[in-house]
């Protein structure tokens, strides 16, 4: 069978993308088109607060994209110097809060320990976080994207967590999104299942991929990475044949091969 991933391509990763290695394992054909392109901003500022790390009482981040944000302010030699010798150690005895394991390992990657790498969502992770923390805290710093769900802040500020976010990237549409989706219909057929992996993927495919499919729309089996994804589809009217019980390639391909059994 033939599955469609939305996604973009695994973090600085050789070799083949998990989804697509884990659904070959099961014998199903994936192909994976990107959806979404990244501008990074406030790098200054962020830079800033990351060799301040006695202003704040730790980190959160919810995306391997923001990761990538701090990774970018330590691109000059000096910088990676100082990390090294000891900002590092300074952001490592406080708490670094993290969701997912994609997000983990480029937490790792940078010198840090990742907190709360099996919590699959913003949700869990701010349970974790009031577990934890107090409101007597310094400010937790959460570099995020110009789209991030209002869960983490909402139940932080509710608690009286203080928490300084910060918006380091702008999500966009990718530039050639509408023309790989054509041509993949016109070249491979109509698809035997989708998979989402954000809200934002839903917002800027579906209709398109309406479009494409035509009639056929409803014997496409439709998977989400997880529970915020597929209420984003469920919203656009569509049914959801499974959604990942962890945000991992090995559930997904579990879910999508049960599926289309």
């Amino acid at each position: 069978m033939h599955v469609l991933l939305l996604k973009e391509p695994r973090e600085g990763g050789s070799g083949p993308d998990p989804y697509i290695k884990e659904l070959a394992s099961r014998g199903h054909k994936a192909t994976l088109i990107p959806v979404l392109s990244f501008t990074f901003v406030s790098l200054n500022t962020l830079s800033d607060k990351l060799f301040q790390p006695e202003q704040h009482g730790g980190l959160i981040f919810t995306s391997p994209r923001a990761v990538e944000a701090v990774k970018m302010c330590l691109e000059d030699d000096e910088r990676t110097e100082q990390w090294n010798m000891d900002i590092k150690d300074k952001w490592n005895a406080k708490s670094i809060y993290v969701v997912g394991k994609a997000t983990a390992a480029l937490v790792e990657n940078l010198g840090l320990v990742p907190l709360g790498e099996d919590t699959g969502t913003a949700d869990v992770l701010s349970r974790l976080i009031l577990e934890r923390e107090g409101a007597n805290i310094l400010p937790l710093l959460f570099p995020c994207g110009s789209i991030k769900r209002e869960v983490l802040p909402t139940a932080l500020r509710e608690n009286g967590v203080p928490l300084d976010t910060l918006m380091v990237y702008q999500t966009a549409p990718h530039p050639d999104l509408e023309k790989n989706l054509k041509n993949h219909f016109t070249e491979q057929g109509v698809p035997d299942s989708i998979a989402f992996f954000s809200p934002s993927g839903v917002r800027f495919c579906l209709e398109t991929v309406r479009r494409l499919s035509g009639e056929q729309l409803m014997q496409i089996k439709f998977a989400a990475i997880g529970p915020t994804t597929a209420e984003a589809m469920t919203a656009e009217g569509l049914s959801v044949s499974c959604s990942a019980d962890k945000p991992t390639a090995e559930h997904l391909a579990a879910g999508i091969a049960k599926a289309l059994q």
